[in-house]
């Protein structure tokens, strides 16, 4: 199922510079930079857009650095791919170089939730020069399993109803029976706002079919050689059972010197802790003064 959505409190405060990035295949990657300082680039999850990770919360930029964020393919206000195979994780990992490469970052600290997530890993294992630290948020992938964990016919009845009855369809398969009831009001109202971001409603059904059959990465092993500061950032499964648990202590498990993060027991009446912008951002702050990475080093 998609990355559980967290409300989006904008601040607008901070000046942002646009962003569009042409791929080597014909897409066009809509996105924002701002702030000056060693860069942070974001990257979201399956059918949200760049406003969905740190939830338009400015703390990073205040704290010294260039947060660099931008639409997946076919999402938000970047364009469609065309062809199959052009929404799995190649694509989206060669989509990352183009932006760093673009935006002049020749090293980042890169922290993706969910499909952005998975996305960071697969270009640190491609490109581990380019990479100053790794915030892992709500990883979903099993690399144990050979269909990576993923709910296949869940994936494809979301595109389904997407396809054939716009946001009422995508809505009405998302099960929001399967998480606290404190909670649905909250994710149901969040949806229907994400999901009125999008301009290819089409492509995001496309990436919905395709991305959950695509395999960032083969093996635990591949994971045990990332040699980068990393923090992975996990949600209780009552409030986020499409994010288990298990899978964020086992990446966190295998990755050396990774430090994990997770709310606190307890009955789910809060948003997760990666649903929460500031202490997100926080989290992120404190990986790159781990990481030297950090407003005063020598980063671009």
């Amino acid at each position: 199922m998609p990355e559980r959505p967290a409300p989006a409190t904008l601040q607008t405060d901070v000046a942002q510079r646009e962003l569009h990035i042409a791929t080597d295949d014909g897409v066009t990657l809509a996105g924002e930079q701002s702030g000056e300082g060693p860069p942070i680039v974001l990257t979201h999850g399956l059918t949200a857009t760049r406003r969905y990770l740190v939830m338009g919360s400015s703390a990073l930029q205040r704290s010294g650095f260039r947060v660099i964020a931008y639409d997946a393919r076919g999402h938000g206000q970047s364009t469609p791919a065309s062809g199959a195979g052009a929404y799995g994780y190649e694509r989206l990992a060669a989509d990352l170089l183009t932006v760093l490469d673009a935006t002049g970052a020749q090293r980042a600290l890169l922290a993706g939730g969910s499909m952005g997530a998975h996305t960071a890993v697969r270009f640190a294992l491609e490109h581990p020069d380019r990479v100053a630290a790794l915030a892992i948020i709500t990883p979903a992938f099993d690399p144990t399993l050979a269909d990576g964990g993923m709910d296949l016919p869940g994936w494809d009845a979301l595109a389904r109803g997407l396809r054939e009855d716009g946001v009422e369809g995508f809505v009405g398969a998302y099960h929001l029976e399967l998480v606290p009831a404190s909670l649905r009001p909250t994710i149901e109202t969040v949806l229907r706002q994400r999901l009125a971001l999008h301009a290819y409603p089409n492509a995001v059904a496309d990436a919905l079919e395709e991305v959950p059959r695509s395999r960032p990465f083969d093996t635990l092993e591949q994971l045990a050689t990332i040699a980068v500061p990393t923090v992975v950032v996990a949600s209780r499964d009552e409030a986020d059972p499409a994010h288990p648990l298990a899978i964020g202590q086992l990446y966190a498990r295998t990755i050396p010197g990774a430090q994990l993060r997770v709310e606190d027991e307890g009955p789910p009446t809060r948003s997760p802790l990666a649903w929460q912008g500031a202490q997100l951002s926080r989290i992120i702050a404190e990986l790159a003064a781990r990481a030297g990475h950090a407003p005063g080093t020598d980063n671009t």
